[in-house]
């Protein structure tokens, strides 16, 4: 038991790292790490995995506030309408969507099926945008006007996404960032995390009231993975980014799999 949870706080200082180095994806390794080695019930993992995610993102927002990348403007603009909705899905909509949806050749779909069986669909459409060659680029203007009815949409609408998953959502709201914001990767990933530190708090703190908190694994565990963000950081100078990109896509689809099997098959 001492040596899974030792592979289980690892993962933890990796979900950090991985933040640290890519300002995303953290809460997507995080819930499979709560779910399959602490045996804690998916749901309950979603509301951890926001905890963690918008703790240790919250570092490096710090770090990149200095520097002057985080984009207020577009920040709040997003932020705003995706923090409503990621507290009423967390506060309000998944406690009463009831434990037993439907039952599919005899198999019980239940709403923690749903919500890993979603997460890792997710997983691989994530490995598979990461794998694939791109043999264009995107270019970002420093000027340029704001669709600010477009922005707020797409706030809303991942932020229903990632409040049923308790997600993140960084590799969701990065690309929305730089494709149609049109802002620099640099300001996308910066402003990215600023939103999903504080999203993912305000997230979590619809949870409260509809779970049991164990808060001395909670913060035993974000603490390690705050260790990880400052490790992820300064790895990052070293770190050809192309090839950590294909590496993370190949885990989450290993990762994915796992997630398939263990729900569907197992």
């Amino acid at each position: 038991m001492e040596a899974v949870y030792f592979f289980g706080y690892l993962g933890a200082l990796l979900v950090g790292i991985i933040l640290g180095i890519m300002g995303s994806g953290g809460s997507i390794i995080a819930i499979p790490i709560f779910t399959y080695v602490f045996h804690i019930s998916p749901m309950a993992t979603t509301a951890y995995s926001l905890f963690v995610v918008g703790a240790s993102a919250s570092i490096g927002v710090v770090r990149n506030w200095r520097k002057g990348l985080v984009d207020l403007r577009v920040a709040v603009v997003f932020a705003i309408p995706a923090f409503l909705m990621v507290f009423a899905v967390r506060k309000y909509i998944l406690p009463i969507i009831p434990e037993e949806l439907f039952v599919i050749n005899h198999l019980m779909v239940t709403k923690d099926l749903m919500v890993m069986v979603l997460l890792a669909f997710t997983m691989v459409l994530c490995s598979l945008s990461m794998l694939r060659k791109k043999n264009s680029q995107v270019v970002a203007h420093s000027q340029h006007s704001y669709n600010y009815p477009l922005i707020v949409l797409q706030g809303l609408l991942i932020g229903l996404f990632t409040g049923v998953l308790g997600i993140g959502g960084g590799f969701l709201i990065i690309p929305t960032l730089v494709l149609l914001i049109k802002l620099p990767m640099k300001k996308a990933v910066a402003t990215s995390l600023f939103i999903v530190a504080i999203k993912s708090l305000i997230g979590f703190a619809g949870d409260l009231g509809n779970f049991e908190i164990d808060w001395a694994f909670l913060f035993t565990f974000t603490i390690v993975s705050v260790f990880g963000i400052f490790l992820g950081i300064y790895l990052s100078a070293f770190i050809n980014g192309d090839k950590l990109k294909k590496l993370f896509g190949w885990m989450l689809l290993f990762i994915a799999v796992g997630v398939f099997y263990f729900e569907l098959i197992y």
